[in-house]
């Protein structure tokens, strides 16, 4: 998720020092084994969600045993995402890109569970997609929320961890991207586990995410309350919100594994 909130147990130089680091995400892709338009499919990597992901509960040793994420893998570096034909298409094709290569890097043995930790999975650690390096860090900052402009995106992609949105169990696609991605913030604001509302005390415990990223909620609703409202199930709470009578805490991140764990050593 966000890195440059990651790090708020060390210093401000650490974390500009840490951003500088980072790559841009690419805009031109030259495959050396192109696959065509109509080659590529996600079905792969819905596959591996559908039998391997419930609840949000990912079992990382059994995808681990599974050939079906590599060969998705694969395919994402033959292919060039600048053919794909709409904003529908790209938007479902960069989410399930992220899910895919955070899910990859558990796989591979790293782990955001700690500061260092966090820096080698996101940043430290580059994937290939139509032949061109890039990481977690920069899909998501570089590509995903300045290109599509949408919050939502932030309950889509999800970063191995408890706090984080949860995993859903099948790909984003592009005929139904935006009705998943409303499922995937009234999912992710309703979570108790994640954000809680004292009707009492009028106080909004909400995740981490809306800290983190205040200023896309505001860009898009013209307050964070107000954002959160437009989900919320609870009509009464949501009359409240929209009137900004709640006031905000925003809850510890809670980085531990969204699922089983992959026995191997953590880079």
């Amino acid at each position: 998720m966000d890195i440059r909130r990651l790090f708020l147990s060390v210093s401000l130089a650490l974390a500009i020092g840490l951003q500088s680091a980072c790559s841009s995400a690419p805009r031109s892709f030259a495959p050396l084994e192109p696959i065509s338009l109509s080659e590529f499919s996600s079905q792969y990597f819905d596959e591996v969600l559908h039998a391997h992901v419930k609840d949000g509960l990912v079992n990382y040793p059994a995808i681990a045993q599974d050939d079906r994420l590599q060969l998705f893998i694969w395919q994402l570096d033959r292919f060039n995402p600048n053919m794909l034909p709409s904003r529908q298409h790209s938007l479902a094709f960069w989410i399930n890109v992220y899910n895919a290569f955070a899910m990859k890097g558990i796989i591979d043995g790293y782990s955001p569970q700690t500061v260092w930790g966090r820096y080698r999975y996101f940043i430290g650690r580059d994937y290939y997609v139509g032949g061109r390096p890039v990481n977690l860090y920069s899909l998501e900052h570089d590509l995903l929320i300045p290109d599509f402009r949408d919050p939502r995106i932030h309950f889509a992609i999800v970063c191995a961890s408890r706090s984080c949105p949860k995993l859903a169990s099948g790909v984003y696609s592009p005929d139904r991207v935006d009705e998943q991605l409303d499922d995937s913030a009234r999912i992710f604001i309703n979570d108790p586990t994640k954000n809680r509302f004292d009707s009492i005390q009028k106080i909004a415990y909400l995740s981490k995410i809306f800290d983190w990223f205040e200023k896309d909620f505001v860009a898009h609703s013209g307050s964070l309350l107000k954002y959160v409202a437009q989900y919320v199930t609870d009509p009464k709470v949501a009359r409240d919100l929209k009137t900004n009578r709640y006031r905000v805490e925003f809850v510890d991140y809670d980085w531990t594994l969204n699922g089983i764990a992959y026995a191997r050593q953590l880079r």
